[in-house]
């Protein structure tokens, strides 16, 4: 399985405007042009979301096959990861067709998002398991320990195949209700440290508001991987509003070297 970046760039996210930050890139063209400067300041990928032509949150095939196209063009064998975020706009069967139809290198799910009922657990069963088939590789989002309990389980009864796995950890809330907190990351990944011998994790944590850089330094000492970009937060260390996303990748580059970490 092909390991994920150190750093990953989430550029845009399923909701923010132009209104919130007008560097936010909302369509293809401006993603690309964001995702080169980002990958000249450190980012080894990026997390992609697209948008419709009204600034939506898409999971139009289309609209990723020429995004993946292009950027394989722009930047060759850089990592490139979608999601199937749902946002209030798509289903479970919505996030399996896009799998299905996109057979992408790598997409983010959020079990929450993919299991929202019992009935829904066969059908995503079948879904993870087309996936390793086909060679997708899935991102596991996990929002809680909770979640993260959850995807030990399913890992352990086999819905979830194979025993190397990708994990997204997030800290915070959009709406700012959950604060982001760097003393809460060894706690959250206490349960894949219980599965480590019989199973290998390969993990990331993103982090929303203010704090999204020193959650992100401490995830890297810990042994995991960053996300970082406009996605989860607008803001440099100091609290200035960021130029853009490479200002913001420039950043954690910089503070990890500073701290001995390789990226």
């Amino acid at each position: 399985m092909t390991e994920l970046p150190k750093i990953l760039v989430a550029p845009n996210g399923a909701r923010r405007q132009k209104s919130d930050h007008p560097a936010i890139p909302l369509d293809n063209d401006a993603l690309i042009a964001d995702c080169i400067r980002c990958a000249e300041a450190g980012a080894g990928g990026v997390h992609a979301h697209i948008r419709d032509a009204q600034g939506r949150h898409s999971l139009d095939p289309d609209l990723y096959k020429d995004l993946l196209a292009r950027l394989d063009q722009a930047l060759p064998g850089w990592f490139v990861q979608v999601t199937s975020e749902s946002a209030g706009r798509y289903s479970a069967a919505d996030q399996r067709n896009l799998i299905e139809v996109l057979r992408p290198k790598s997409v983010s799910v959020a079990i929450r998002e993919f299991i929202p009922d019992p009935d829904d657990l066969t059908k995503a069963r079948q879904s993870y398991h087309r996936a390793r088939e086909n060679d997708v590789r899935i991102q596991h989002i996990c929002y809680s320990q909770t979640d993260l309990n959850w995807l030990t389980q399913l890992i352990e009864n086999g819905t979830i195949p194979g025993n190397t796995h990708q994990v997204q950890l997030v800290l915070g809330s959009y709406d700012g209700s959950r604060k982001s907190r760097a003393e809460d990351i060894e706690e959250f990944i206490d349960p894949m440290l219980a599965l480590k011998g019989s199973h290998a994790f390969d993990w990331m944590l993103c982090a929303f508001g203010h704090q999204e850089t020193e959650c992100l330094l401490t995830a890297l000492k810990l042994g995991g991987k960053a996300r970082i970009g406009f996605e989860n937060s607008l803001w440099n260390r100091d609290g200035s509003l960021a130029k853009n996303n490479a200002e913001r990748v420039e950043e954690l580059v910089s503070l990890a070297a500073a701290e001995g970490i390789g990226v």
